[in-house]
């Protein structure tokens, strides 16, 4: 039997000298590319500031609602303001709001999901690359504008002529065509709970489809031209090639934002509803974004109660993430395409 030692490997020994040396070699690293780390340093901070820190107010739901006290010094009342908003005196509010976020962000998702989609492809045919430009920068703007702005066009354009000198262009466009009736044109959109949903949405894809085409846009031109070449070989039409060769090829893009999509059913900003929405559509445009704004105390009036208003916002919280968990899990048994 020989006595001579054993020879690791050139694999092994690299590995095991790599896993000795790990922080080391991160510290290196951090010092050879620091300018890249300082320039994460702002973005780091703004979520542990603005994402991170605040989460300690969360333990406020759980807590009776005592505005002379810090939250941390409130006294624990355990599930009772879960209780209260979903089975209580608070239910049948919460549950109105909830159900007009779901419709409001589902009706989005069938409605304006594919609308970027639709916008890249447009994009992707234009062989004038200063034309395309010119449309893409118009469809981008909206994005950039503020929500205070798109909210007052939507009332120049809709209201009724009891707030402007006569009732809204557009509202007497689609009454001038039999869309709508001459008593709802002079009663204004804005005020009748049955438009209400359908101005947010069409207001939404229009402020956003446009920057929304951008990723997909991007997951287009990537596509390889010999397989359009292929494809216009074996006489597949342009209509053919967007299905059989466009399509496929940005499905895995197209799932992933779905993905992230779905966690969003729930998630509404209060910001835009606020300054649509009025005691006629109050109905179907309350939201949970906007029942926390009011319940916790923020808004004026009523009975603040930051308690119930944190444990709503909790519940809103968990559900979307776990949308998101659930979407991805189909989406990873459905599919090779996943989050994580």
């Amino acid at each position: 039997m020989s006595n001579q030692p054993m020879v690791k490997p050139e694999a092994l020994r690299l590995s095991d000298d790599a896993e000795k040396h790990y922080w080391r070699n991160v510290g290196y690293k951090i010092i050879k590319d620091w300018r890249l780390y300082l320039m994460l340093l702002p973005l780091l901070l703004i979520f542990l500031l603005w994402r991170y820190l605040p989460l300690y107010e969360l333990v406020a739901a759980f807590k009776m609602n005592d505005a002379t006290q810090t939250v941390l010094n409130r006294d624990f009342v355990g599930f009772h303001n879960f209780q209260s908003l979903l089975f209580g005196g608070d239910a049948a509010e919460f549950w109105m709001a909830f159900r007009n976020t779901f419709l409001l962000s589902f009706y989005g998702l069938l409605f304006g999901f594919p609308i970027p989609i639709i916008l890249a492809l447009f994009f992707s045919e234009i062989r004038s690359n200063g034309y395309r430009s010119v449309l893409q920068v118009a469809s981008y703007l909206p994005r950039f504008v503020s929500t205070v702005v798109i909210t007052t066009l939507c009332q120049m354009l809709l209201s009724a002529g009891s707030t402007f000198s006569e009732p809204g262009i557009l509202s007497q466009a689609l009454s001038a065509i039999g869309l709508i009736s001459k008593e709802s044109a002079e009663a204004g959109l804005l005020y009748s709970p049955q438009f209400f949903r359908a101005i947010y949405q069409v207001s939404g894809i229009w402020e956003t489809a446009g920057y929304g085409s951008i990723v997909f846009f991007a997951a287009i031109i990537g596509i390889s031209p010999a397989s359009y070449e292929a494809a216009r070989i074996d006489g597949a039409s342009k209509m053919s090639q967007i299905r059989h060769v466009v399509l496929p090829s940005i499905l895995s893009t197209i799932t992933i934002m779905l993905i992230l999509r779905v966690g969003e059913l729930l998630t509404i900003g209060y910001e835009k509803v606020l300054l649509l929405y009025n005691n006629y559509t109050y109905s179907v445009a309350d939201v949970v974004s906007t029942y926390v704004f009011r319940r916790a105390g923020i808004q004026v009036g009523g009975s603040p109660n930051q308690a119930v208003g944190s444990a709503a916002d909790l519940i809103n919280a968990v559900t979307s993430m776990l949308l998101v968990v659930g979407a991805n899990m189909i989406s990873r048994k459905a599919s090779d395409t996943s989050l994580y």
